[in-house]
């Protein structure tokens, strides 16, 4: 029985290089470890609802990026399910290549790639090819199945990916900052094992002056770092949001265990998601 990792896929992406690196890392930290099996999958929302139904032992996800910020994607569904814990995170280096079979920069009409990518290479795009047409995919490995039959298009992606396919790279690295990094977050109906990082989300009763006034007091008062702090919609109300939360500090903790036991008290709904390590690359 092997331990199955999911992913967004298809191969070459930047998740299943985060799977990859997480399932490296298991090797070397726990030799008696079960051997992984990669999982691709569709979407981020796919492989997270793999792991909520039992159909992956573990999910690896992003969840920021040093340029574009927070995968909502990640954020929204994770709030959607309720049974997945964090269970360690990692940090990627990034850095996109051009993939094309078009003779010449210049003859390139369209670009392809996950939004992510398109966004962290919009300098770089709106300098060197400022008429191109530019479409979102899925993932970055999906864009390169639109080269085959469009020589007048290109896509972004990794060299790995580049070099998995045969496929030429035009340029590299294009994305518009040198220390482009994603935050991954390796998830499963596991307990968290706990670390020195906590992350949450919740919901406030009502949207008026100072709701989140007392929440982030709680944290203050007990000296406790918020690293993160976002809103995101509910979908429910123009106006109606959740905040997600990421906490320097272990849940087991005396003054985290207190502050979030409050915390529950000035909250509509509060998820924890679980404290974890972050693995260093």
């Amino acid at each position: 029985m092997k331990l199955s990792i999911a992913h967004l896929g298809p191969a070459g992406t930047y998740a299943e290089a985060a799977a990859t690196a997480y399932a490296e890392y298991l090797v070397k930290t726990t030799p008696e470890s079960l051997k992984s099996s990669l999982c691709p999958y569709p979407s981020i929302a796919q492989t997270l609802w793999a792991v909520a139904k039992g159909e992956v032992h573990l999910g690896v996800v992003p969840v920021e990026n040093s340029i574009e910020g927070s995968v909502s994607m990640t954020l929204d569904t994770l709030w959607q399910i309720d049974t997945l814990n964090i269970q360690q995170a990692l940090v990627l280096p990034i850095s996109h290549a051009l993939i094309s079979l078009a003779s010449r920069q210049e003859d390139i009409q369209v670009v392809y790639s996950h939004p992510q990518a398109l966004a962290q290479c919009q300098e770089w795009l709106n300098q060197n090819l400022p008429q191109v047409r530019q479409i979102a995919t899925n993932s970055t490995t999906e864009a390169l199945q639109h080269l085959d039959t469009e020589r007048t298009a290109c896509a972004i992606a990794s060299e790995r990916a580049a070099s998995l396919y045969q496929l030429p790279i035009i340029a590299h690295p294009i994305n518009d900052y040198p220390d482009n990094c994603t935050r991954f977050w390796v998830v499963s109906l596991q307990p968290s094992p706990g670390g020195n990082y906590t992350s949450l989300a919740f919901s406030v009763p009502e949207n008026k002056p100072g709701v989140l006034v007392k929440p982030l007091q709680l944290f203050a008062e007990r000296g406790i770092n918020m690293s993160r702090i976002e809103s995101r919609p509910t979908k429910r109300l123009l106006g109606d949001y959740l905040f997600f939360i990421d906490l320097e500090a272990n849940a087991c903790e005396e003054s985290v265990k207190s502050a979030l036991t409050e915390l529950a008290a000035y909250t509509k709904q509060l998820k924890i998601f679980g404290s974890y390590s972050i693995i260093d690359r």
